[in-house]
Parts: structure tokens; sequence; C-alpha cells
């Protein structure tokens, strides 16, 4: 199936690994440019390694932390100076660090808040106004499954993702008429090197193995399995193209099964 994403332009942040990177690759084979953006050096080998796989893409890397205004605002700006528009915005951002309520204090909450939902804000407002100048635009935020169906021990991400969806919401109404589609795209835990952290941490708290702690997962999930990141970047893909033009202000669920919830 033709996603129509060819010659599209794409700004795909915390690109550098996980579902980010597995995110602009996808793009990147449906044949949409792609800029993509980390805090550290690991973009560039994120970029040519997307190249890499996807013959013929054009990856352009740019370093930036998106928690940060100054930064968010010159990856902006470097992304239109090279490809001359954004068609596409994937909001991504590292997540909160694992702990309940009592572990943190005020700082650690602005921290959060700064990390997810300001970044989102600030990318949505340096974009959004070329989108509606050319009436036409796409954006999907990676957010998690716990916005439906808290997740124990995350606390920091619980919150504030709600926060960033409620957002995306009341902007989809605001938007939509300017042929903008806002959407959202929430995995449950999937094969990354953040998961296997978080479950790592979950392991040691209650003096189990990860293995153990996988196995349970896993068994949560009626598909009885953990999702990929090749998965998920096609569904990102999907998502954010034409070929889903008409899903908008809508979150979707990228958990096999798990959450319970009717609706």
């Amino acid at each position: 199936m033709d996603l129509g994403l060819k010659g599209k332009v794409a700004l795909v942040t915390a690109a550098s690994k996980g579902l980010g990177k597995a995110s602009a690759l996808a793009l990147a084979k449906e044949g949409a440019k792609v800029a993509v953006c980390a805090r550290g050096e690991s973009i560039e080998t994120a970029a040519a390694e997307i190249r890499a796989s996807a013959p013929g893409a054009e990856a352009f890397a740019i370093r930036g932390d998106v928690s940060i205004p100054a930064d968010v605002e010159r990856v902006v700006a470097e992304t239109l100076s090279h490809f001359g528009r954004i068609d596409i915005l994937v909001l991504n951002a590292g997540g909160p660090p694992a702990g309940n309520f009592f572990d943190f204090g005020p700082e650690d909450w602005r921290k959060a808040v700064d990390l997810t939902l300001m970044s989102a804000v600030g990318l949505l407002y340096a974009v959004l106004p070329g989108m509606r100048e050319r009436k036409e635009g796409s954006v999907v935020a990676i957010e998690s499954v716990s916005v439906k169906q808290p997740i124990d021990k995350l606390i920091l991400s619980n919150s504030v993702r709600m926060a960033v969806i409620g957002l995306l919401k009341s902007l989809a109404n605001e938007v939509g008429s300017d042929g903008i589609r806002i959407n959202s795209i929430n995995p449950t835990y999937t094969s990354t090197d953040r998961v296997t952290s978080l479950l790592g941490a979950r392991a040691a708290s209650r003096g189990t193995s990860l293995e153990a702690e996988t196995a349970a997962m896993q068994a949560a999930i009626p598909l009885g399995r953990l999702g990929t990141p090749e998965e998920f970047g096609r569904t990102v893909a999907w998502l954010a193209s034409p070929a889903a033009s008409f899903i908008h202000g809508h979150a979707l669920m990228f958990d096999g099964g798990a959450v319970k919830a009717a609706l």
C-alpha cells in the first residue's frame, strides 16, 4: 500500500534510538525526507543508519534537547532551512524517571513537565503556523498506554502524558479546519532499551528478575508478546500519512490488546 509519503518532510524528535528512531526509519522507507534530533552525537549515527537502511533516503541530523526552548526553536529553524517545510511532526521525548509519588519532589515534577509537556507545546508553536499557512499537516505524538491505564511506579509519566493528550484533543478541535490532523500513538512496553531499563528497575524493587518481569508483562498482553520497534514505526508512518486522512483527534493504543477499557 502506498501511504502517499513520498517527498513529504518529517521532523522526528528524540530519534537517536528506540521508538523515535523506528518512526523516522519507517517514514524514510516510505519516501519521506526526515529530520531527526536528539541531545547527543548518537543522532548522527542514527541518521547514517536510516540512510543505509532506506537507500535514497534523506536523513538530516540535528543535535538538540527538546526540554530547552531555545533548542526547540533552533531544531525547527534548521529543519526549515534544510528542507523548506515540515509536513509531519512526530513528537517524542525520553520519559521521566520511574518512581512513586514520595520518591519525587516539586523540582522533579517541573523537569517532567518541561520534558514531556512543554517540549510538545514549544514544538507545536514552532511548527503549526507553517502547516496552517499551507492548509496541510500531520502531528503524531508518542505517548503511552498509561493515558488509559496508569502504570505502577511511573507516576510522573502517567500524570504528564495525560496532560499532553488533553492538549492534543483540544488542539484537534482548533486546527482540523486548517487541514491539520492531530493524533497520538500510545504504546505498551515494546522491545526497546528503555523498556528493558524500566523492567529491570521493577525487578530490583520487587526482588525478582528481568526475565520474570518480562514474562509477566508478556502474559498481560493478549497477543502474548511485546511489540517491536519495527511494528511501531510502521504504525506511526500510517497514522501520519494521507492513508489515514480521516483519523483525527484520536489516541491510538499500540498495545496488543493490553488495555482492557472498552473505550
